[in-house]
């Protein structure tokens, strides 16, 4: 497994695999890996001849200075696990290396940016966009491959990869869970004890809706009280937003359903120090045609 560090070699590299009729797949990370970034690596193993992988914590996408100090970064247990999942190359670069110095460019969307994630967090998926637009210029992948657990982070990428004309694929990963339904996530190791058991409620409320949806409800505002009740069992949660939308325009949905529906959840818990930890998770509600 080779270790990069600049631009300038990764854009060499990727020159010569291309030449050489090589099909190039990204994973696009900050590190601290889990299972869940090592099913985009087998993801991305399916769809070309080569994984390469990103370990970059982007702080242009963070809005809190605390939280992007919190974020664990370790760098020698990521490559560990890279190269015993099989990736061919891990792609390290500094912060200097991605934002020199006089650096005044920005890539931005602007209306899937806006609601759920964006209304809380200002200037994070401008942070997000434009490094990842950094990174697919450098690596030049035929695939760059996402967790649908970002799935507005997914929908933005998208958006930004067919506005400027990328020649890449953006491919979906389905969301990877622990056992007890949590999806995984480089945060959940900064959840206090008590509060991990807790964070289980994002599935509990997913698990409900789409249960009653299942059932035939089709209200907007009694799934969502069915969501927020079963969160209220976590007593330590914080509801950052429980939202309906609709999963490629992100609009809000309609008092109700009339096909499937994004179920998006942002929770906050406390963090083993001091601070709290946010969580994300979703669900695609799909809705069974009325009978005639």
């Amino acid at each position: 497994m080779r270790l990069v560090r600049t631009v300038s070699e990764l854009q060499t590299l990727a020159d010569r695999e291309r030449a050489a009729g090589r099909r190039i797949a990204l994973v696009p990370t900050m590190g601290a890996l889990h299972a869940g970034h090592l099913s985009l690596v087998e993801a991305a193993r399916a769809r070309a001849d080569l994984v390469w992988l990103s370990v970059f914590v982007n702080p242009t996408q963070f809005d809190e200075p605390a939280d992007l100090a919190a974020y664990p970064e370790v760098l020698e247990e990521d490559l560990a696990a890279c190269r015993a999942a099989g990736v061919d190359l891990v792609f390290a670069p500094a912060a200097a290396e991605m934002y020199p110095d006089g650096a005044q460019t920005w890539v931005e969307v602007t209306d899937l940016t806006a609601p759920l994630c964006g209304a809380s967090r200002p200037g994070h998926f401008r942070g997000v966009t434009t490094v990842v637009a950094k990174l697919l210029l450098a690596a030049k992948p035929h695939v760059a491959v996402f967790g649908e657990k970002d799935f507005q982070q997914l929908a933005v990428i998208r958006r930004m990869v067919q506005d400027l004309h990328f020649d890449v694929e953006i491919a979906a990963a389905p969301i990877a869970r622990e056992p007890d339904g949590l999806a995984l996530s480089s945060r959940n190791r900064n959840l206090r004890e008590d509060a991990r058991s807790q964070a289980t409620a994002l599935a509990a409320a997913l698990g409900a809706a789409e249960r009653a949806v299942a059932a035939g409800e089709r209200r907007s505002a009694a799934l969502l009280h069915l969501v927020t009740t079963e969160l209220s069992k976590a007593p330590d949660a914080a509801i950052d937003y429980a939202e309906l939308r609709d999963p490629d325009s992100l609009e809000t949905a309609p008092p109700v359903l009339a096909g499937p529906t994004l179920l998006a959840l942002a929770v906050t818990f406390p963090a083993a120090r001091g601070e709290r930890v946010r969580l994300i998770d979703n669900r695609v509600l799909r809705p069974l045609p009325r009978s005639r």
